[in-house]
């Protein structure tokens, strides 16, 4: 079957969009059963400043989950189809500002505990598992016994990370996981800009033949399949009119925010330096007004006044 690849933004919005469809993949790779969902794209927009009015956009989803045993969850997903170094400092930046948001729940605003999912569409070089799970354990260091309890306090701090490699993934389809990931498998191609792929495989249960439902219709309808198409034409036009890919803008902007931390700092040196001065002028200043006084009594004293 001819299906879109699911990790174009346009696509993957496509398939979040539905309620089945988030509770499976958020599930799956959390290997817990999710009893509600609601997932909010943020769509961050990227202008250029030469007037010619391109702009390209960027979607980061957020998915508040509900979990079987009643815990609430913020869970970070993020796609990432090539490697910048600079992408490093973004996903920290957003990391960084998520963790200051308070959410929403039932009209209250609550702090939640956060988990990131990454899919990257590059290798780690030094990691050949296509999944892995970064988790964290609560560990006695007095007695380096594992501690099973959680605290809220520190589940609030810190958080869990899961990180997909999507060149990683092998055509196996035997557990619930590789179902999932044989979706996001990134072969059996039909077009050079890796678009469209046939899946080949059998979907064997109703929320996987969903998904696979969902993006066989935004690859074969024609409506649907521009926007990805124009997702990929957007960011070839940025390349070949400004020089830079979207991840080299956000680098270059990340630079530039650096540049002024900098310039800030030694700003703030500089005014340091001043403060010192002023401070040892004032000082100089003052020991000279107290000889100046004691000059001034020795000549009352040997009545040279």
């Amino acid at each position: 079957m001819i299906i879109a690849n699911p990790i174009y933004d346009v696509a993957f919005k496509f398939l979040m969009d539905d309620d089945r469809v988030a509770k499976f993949f958020i599930g799956t790779i959390l290997e817990e059963q999710i009893e509600d969902v609601s997932v909010k794209p943020q769509e961050l927009v990227y202008k250029d400043e030469s007037g010619a009015g391109f702009a390209i956009f960027r979607l980061d989803f957020i998915a508040t989950v509900r979990t079987a045993d009643g815990e609430l969850k913020k869970v970070l997903i993020e796609i990432q189809k090539a490697k910048n170094a600079i992408d490093l400092m973004r996903f920290r930046r957003y990391l960084g500002e998520q963790y200051k948001k308070q959410d929403e729940v039932n009209g209250k605003k609550v702090v939640l505990p956060i988990v990131t999912i990454y899919l990257l569409g590059f290798n780690l070089p030094e990691i050949e598992s296509c999944v892995v799970k970064v988790n964290r354990q609560y560990v006695d260091l007095e007695t380096h016994e594992i501690l099973h309890k959680k605290s809220e306090f520190i589940e609030k701090l810190s958080h869990d990370c899961y990180v997909v490699q999507l060149g990683r993934i092998k055509s196996k389809f035997q557990t619930k996981l590789d179902k999932l990931l044989s979706v996001f498998e990134q072969n059996y191609f039909f077009d050079e800009n890796k678009i469209l792929k046939e899946y080949k495989h059998e979907a064997d249960n109703p929320s996987l033949a969903l998904m696979i439902n969902k993006l066989h219709y935004m690859g074969t309808e024609p409506l649907e399949k521009k926007k990805i198409e124009d997702e990929e034409e957007v960011h070839r036009v940025f390349e070949v009119f400004f020089g830079a890919t979207l991840q080299e803008l956000e680098g270059k902007i990340a630079q530039k925010e650096k540049a002024l931390e900098e310039k800030d700092k030694a700003l703030g040196e500089k005014d340091k330096v001043l403060e010192e001065k002023d401070k040892v002028l004032e000082e100089k200043n003052k020991a000279l007004e107290e000889n100046a006084k004691l000059i001034e009594e020795l000549k009352r004293k040997l009545g040279l006044d």
